[in-house]
């Protein structure tokens, strides 16, 4: 391959639109270049998937880590296409077992975290060089400003694979049903992914890689740009480029320039007789001599008038007697002074309005650490609900419950919910407080273990939340199972 054979022009250029330049061959080829990515990608994400179908978080860093060696393919056709020799589908598919074998195990461990990856994997696919030869021809590629960008566009590049991969996360969870997405446990997801719940995390894992599938020949062609600038900029492909044009005009004029050889060669010798020899001029004295050399240099472009406006300190004076000289250092000291005491006030009073603004937060997060001085903080009236604290909890909390349940079933349901509370205090020794709600207290009863309990829970807590925000009376059917559970949980009567 030629520089003269470039589908592209070959000049110098910035980083940045040397990164352009690549964007734009990416897009000339870019349902071959996805597709040429995807072919091997997908089968081995699906692989993985399938073998580790327990673990998806497992599946998404080994598909991850393995993405240096998908960048060879793309740079494969990139490399061709540019010179005009764009390889099939099935050509570069065929390339691949020669293409990873060339450091693939650096390219894995110390080379894996290289912000310049996509500006060094052309030095080691594209120049066949290797061992000692191939450092010192990276050293060469990037002293300088030779890979400036490349480390730019590997982090610009994170940003963009996370925002694409979120945003179709959010489309994702939008396309859900609404059963679906009310049935979602954030709490029980960020804890660990239920069984039911583990093909939804491959769905994300899949999502990632058609992320990938757009943005891996762009990052790849992007790095290339930069190669080929740091090339034109070292040996000068641009002036090979315009020699090679020129040479190919001369080679048109070449016979014109034979046949007016011919012409002159034919013309008789009285045409070709050498002129006479030229009257040297007369000789000059030397006081001549310096006369015309000073005239010439009083002419342009050899004498110029400019004038040149500069300003400059004046000259110290002498102080009078009696006069206090200017202390310039004493009154930078009083003015750093000043401002420094300025500074501490500002931050005193940020401090000040931060503790102000966040004393409900801190109030509650000092209750959670002396529990005997905290206090609730009093609920707006237009969010008034009904969670006051009973008055005292009976000995029998199930069979109160039980016959209030007939004519106030919010009381029932609050009875058994403030019971509930009160039974974890004490036989679990859970350190609940005012401000715990109750999604809070749902995760520490989960985090006991204990089977019927944590479904005691889970049953009673929904319908007391429907009951304190949305005024909801829980339903008759809820009775009898409910008091079952209690009972098996707690047995009759209270413990003291």
């Amino acid at each position: 391959m030629r520089p003269t054979d470039s589908v592209a022009v070959l000049r110098p250029r910035s980083p940045w639109e040397a990164m352009d330049l690549g964007v734009l061959l990416a897009r000339r080829h870019a349902g071959l270049l996805m597709l040429a990515w995807a072919l091997p990608a997908l089968p081995l994400l699906a692989l993985l998937s399938l073998l580790l179908w327990e673990s998806p978080g497992w599946v998404l860093l080994i598909f991850w880590w393995l993405k240096p060696l998908g960048e060879r393919l793309p740079l494969f056709i990139l490399s061709r296409a540019l010179f005009g020799a764009t390889p099939r589908l099935g050509e570069s598919l065929r390339a691949l077992p020669g293409l990873l074998r060339a450091e693939w195990l650096a390219s894995l461990t110390r080379r894996r975290f290289n912000p310049a990856r996509s500006f060094d994997l052309p030095v080691l696919l594209l120049e066949g060089v290797a061992g000692q030869e191939l450092q010192q021809r990276r050293a060469t590629l990037a002293a300088g400003s030779g890979k400036r960008g490349a480390g730019w566009l590997t982090l610009v590049g994170l940003h963009l694979e996370l925002a694409l991969w979120l945003g179709l996360l959010a489309f994702l969870y939008l396309l859900l049903p609404a059963p679906a997405s009310a049935d979602l446990d954030w709490q029980r997801l960020l804890d660990g992914t239920p069984e039911e719940w583990l093909w939804l995390e491959h769905l994300t894992n899949g999502l990632y890689a058609l992320v990938l599938m757009v943005w891996e020949p762009l990052y790849v062609a992007c790095g290339f740009g930069l190669y080929l600038n740091r090339r034109v900029h070292l040996e000068a492909w641009d002036l090979e480029v315009a020699f090679h044009r020129l040479r190919r005009r001369l080679s048109g004029a070449a016979g014109i320039l034979l046949l007016a050889a011919g012409l002159v060669l034919a013309l008789p010798d009285a045409a070709l007789a050498q002129p006479s020899a030229p009257q040297p001029p007369p000789a000059l004295d030397r006081q001549a001599a310096r006369a015309d050399i000073q005239t010439l240099l009083g002419q342009a472009p050899f004498h110029r008038r400019e004038e040149t406006l500069r300003w400059r300190f004046g000259e110290p004076t002498q102080p009078s007697i009696g006069a206090r000289p200017f202390d310039a250092v004493g009154l930078a000291r009083r003015l750093a002074g000043a401002l420094k005491i300025l500074l501490w006030a500002t931050v005193g009073a940020g401090a000040a309005l931060l503790a102000w603004r966040y004393r409900d937060w801190l109030t509650a997060f000092a209750g959670r650490v002396a529990p005997s001085v905290r206090r609730p903080p009093p609920l707006p009236a237009a969010h008034s609900v009904p969670r006051s604290e009973p008055p005292a909890l009976p000995a029998d909390i199930a069979a109160e419950a039980e016959r209030l349940w007939a004519d106030a079933p919010d009381q029932a349901l609050a009875l058994l919910y403030h019971g509930l509370l009160e039974r974890l205090r004490e036989d679990y020794r859970l350190p609940l407080s005012e401000a715990d709600t109750e999604g809070e207290v749902l995760h520490r009863v989960r985090r006991l273990e204990q089977i019927e309990l944590q479904r005691l829970a889970e049953t009673l807590t929904p319908h007391w939340q429907n009951l304190a925000y949305g005024r909801q009376p829980p339903p008759a059917e809820l009775k009898e199972p409910l008091l079952a559970a209690w009972r098996r949980q707690f047995g009759v009567g209270r413990t003291p």
